[in-house]
């Protein structure tokens, strides 16, 4: 009986161990909850100053995804930052698709194995020159909807995509308050500008996100970027190449840059922007001292939008942003260094910097010192120079310092400067593109039929239709088709000259045929979409085919109502120079039909489905609407690979099945030779290029590659030498 008691005895204290195990854990992970008061965010109980870089997972391969953000760590960040994009992961309505590049939860946890934590920017808009701002096509069909207002379906959609986001992480245990790096998540993204444009229906759409967000019980803080009347407890944060002068919405908030721009994206057409560390430094530096306590860096790596991902439209394949990390993956010097640098310094502050307000001390008409003093925090200054032309001599704590123009000096002990942000000691880096010993061989040709109004067509409709009306953006490519009978009996011409033909486009590009000939080409910009093709034409009597091949370069990924934005040969479509007067073509019955033949049959993975035609037998013109297929085996070495398409016009190449995206070597135009000065600050953007191919290089990931017997499908638009197509590697040396 002894027995029998002592073993219940000892059951029943097993049982409240256990209880009282699990409660403890329970509390435990209570108290993982982020928090925030006005100085910071408050992890684990203990405020942190946070260093954040941009780094979105499908603009990488996978096998990039772990070196990059070690890189990232080496650089002294302690966050990593990504959008969710809704379009990968719903490419149509309720399928997912969490494979391969677009393997989210993978790349958090990668970020985890490395020890940095995660700022989830969940949007589910994002911007971010990416296709159709994120948004599936597929919910612009939606009946009823309008985007990004106080709309019903829309709020819907938005609602499910994030809740399934959110319980993915919950599912996985990833946000800090279970244990995992998730420390912040964002809703909405810069809706500013369009919350004005919507009025009070933006403001109802806004403050319905924020309470949202808030319900779905995350355990770590909600922020909007750049919206002013982010509804509490959402914290509003600031994107800019400056933010030292935002204050947040309300004085218990703490001041978070979300994005800290590092340079810009690039147009095709337009030039190559980068930005100098040393202003990078200085405006982070100036942030932190004016009470800043989160930097994330856009970018920190760029990478690259495979496929058909570029939104804009006119954004190229590229997406370095002149990064700390380069869209190869290298590292980019002297940035990645410098800025190394300055986050060792900022840290050495950070007990200060969260003790204590600063006071300002007068060192001259451009100088000061910001000082943070507490008998707990010990003492921190900040001593700077916004002089932007002459170097400054002060006098601080009865020690001199020398201030470089636009600087700020770091004294983590009130007493010793460990770091300037204009004194850069990094050696700069020179990334060159060097040849490789690769060889592409068993070049095959195929030419793509014109089409033309006898062909079997998607539609036939008097008038001109709206492009991704009809496309769903499962083609760039969209033909317009009509015919003009021309009399016999007359001449028709004026003057002996040919007519003239005119089409009015909203773009992007478009390839005029007549009578299976190409008579030109036009395009727009990103900034101004809308342009008119004007050519002459070569017309006979008779019958003539006039075919149309409107080109996207991605959907629209900014502004109010974007989704409506039109795109596509909308007129007038014209003839001119006739004897009886022009003829507007633009209501006559004009025969649609989506895409191109070698997408039809998926040429980059289905070869045997068409007649190609071996390179050597090919006719030695050039033409337009060509496909190419070549093979080569993969170089030796690690080195970083890309295609040099600086022989080729326009077009979309495919690795392996895989597509690289798109290429066009237009060349950079308009202001490209110097620096754009944002109001009194020294340089944020320094303009280069000046004609020469915005980008002729494009990212092979070498995890892509075989060791032999790799295939290269080229599709070329106009026309070029793909002979003289080559694979190059990527080579970082110091200068």
């Amino acid at each position: 009986m002894e027995a029998a008691n002592s073993a219940s005895s000892n059951c029943f204290l097993l049982f409240f161990f256990l209880f009282f195990l699990v409660l403890s854990l329970s509390l435990q992970v209570t108290h993982c909850n982020v928090n925030y008061d006005k100085k910071a965010l408050i992890i684990n109980k203990q405020k942190r100053i946070l260093f954040s870089g941009s780094i979105h997972y499908p603009r990488s391969s996978q096998t990039m995804w772990e070196d990059l953000i070690k890189k990232a760590k080496d650089g002294g960040l302690d966050v990593i930052d990504t959008y969710v994009f809704w379009n990968v992961h719903e490419p149509s309505p309720g399928n997912y698709d969490f494979g391969g590049r677009n393997d989210l939860v993978q790349f958090i946890k990668l970020v985890q194995k490395v020890g940095l934590y995660v700022h989830l920017r969940i949007g589910p808009y994002i911007c971010a020159e990416w296709n159709f701002g994120g948004f599936p096509v597929w919910l612009k069909f939606v009946p009823g909807i309008s985007f990004r207002t106080d709309n019903e379906p829309f709020k819907r959609a938005m609602q499910e995509f994030t809740q399934k986001i959110v319980q993915m992480m919950k599912d996985e245990k990833l946000f800090e308050s279970q244990g995992g790096p998730i420390i912040l998540s964002q809703i909405e993204n810069e809706y500013e500008p369009d919350r004005l444009a919507f009025g009070s229906a933006g403001e109802a759409y806004i403050n319905w996100a924020g309470k949202m967000a808030i319900g779905l019980n995350t355990g770590v803080p909600w922020v909007m970027c750049k919206e002013f009347d982010a509804p509490d407890p959402v914290i509003n944060t600031c994107n800019g190449f400056y933010c030292d002068s935002f204050s947040p919405n309300k004085p218990f908030k703490p001041k978070l840059w979300t994005e800290n721009w590092t340079g810009w994206f690039t147009e095709f057409g337009g030039p190559i922007y980068q930005r100098p560390v040393e202003d990078i430094a200085f405006a982070v530096a100036r942030f932190i001292l004016k009470g800043g306590s989160f930097v994330n860096y856009y970018m920190y790596h760029g990478g690259t939008n495979f496929g058909r991902t570029a939104g804009g439209p006119f954004i190229t394949t590229s997406y370095d942003y002149d990064a700390p990390i380069d869209e190869y993956g290298l590292i980019r010097e002297p940035k990645y260094g410098h800025l190394k640098e300055l986050h060792k310094a900022v840290k050495l502050c950070e007990r200060a910097l969260l003790s204590a307000d600063p006071y300002i001390v007068s060192l001259g008409n451009y100088e000061q010192a910001h000082v943070f003093s507490s008998k707990s925090g010990g003492c921190a200054a900040f001593l700077s120079n916004f002089n932007s032309e002459s170097t400054a001599t002060v006098t601080f704590n009865n020690k001199h310092f020398k201030l470089p123009p636009w600087s700020i000096s770091i004294l983590p002990d009130c007493k010793n400067a460990v770091f300037n942000t204009a004194n850069v000691r990094s050696q700069a880096s020179n990334a060159q593109m060097l040849p490789t010993n690769v060889k592409l061989v068993s070049w095959e040709t195929f030419n793509e039929d014109i089409f033309s109004a006898e062909d079997d067509s998607t539609i036939t409709v008097s008038g001109l239709l709206e492009q991704l009306n009809i496309t769903r953006d499962t083609s760039d490519y969209l033909w317009y088709s009509t015919n003009v009978d021309i009399g016999s009996s007359e001449s028709f011409l004026r003057g002996d000259q040919h007519p003239t033909l005119t089409v009015g486009s909203r773009g992007h590009a478009l390839h005029v045929f007549v009578n299976g000939q190409l008579s030109g080409s036009a395009s727009g910009t990103r900034e101004n979409r809308r342009f008119t093709f004007t050519g002459n034409v070569n017309l006979h009597a008779g019958v003539n085919k006039i075919s149309l091949l409107s080109v996207a370069v991605g959907l629209p990924n900014i502004g109010p109502h974007f989704e409506s934005y039109p795109a596509g040969v909308l007129g007038p479509v014209v003839l001119h120079g006739l004897n009886h007067g022009k003829i507007d073509l633009s209501w006559q019955k004009w025969s649609y039909k989506i895409g191109l033949r070698g997408e039809a049959v998926s040429l980059w993975n289905s070869f045997q489905l068409v007649d190609w035609t071996p390179l050597s037998l090919a006719p030695p013109k050039q033409q337009p609407l060509t496909w190419y297929k070549a093979y080569f085996d993969a170089p030796v070495g690690d080195e970083p690979l890309a295609l040099d398409m600086g022989s080729m016009t326009k077009g979309q190449v495919w690795i392996n099945t895989q597509s690289i995206g798109r290429y066009w070597t237009a060349n950079a135009e308009g202001n490209c030779g110097g620096c754009n000065y944002p109001g009194t600050y020294r340089p944020a953007k320094c303009q280069l290029g000046c004609d020469s191919p915005t980008q002729k290089w494009y990212h092979v990931p070498r995890s892509w590659l075989n060791s032999k017997h790799n295939s290269l499908i080229v599709f070329e638009e106009i026309s070029g030498d793909a002979s003289k197509i080559s694979l190059v590697k990527r080579l970082v040396k110091s200068k």
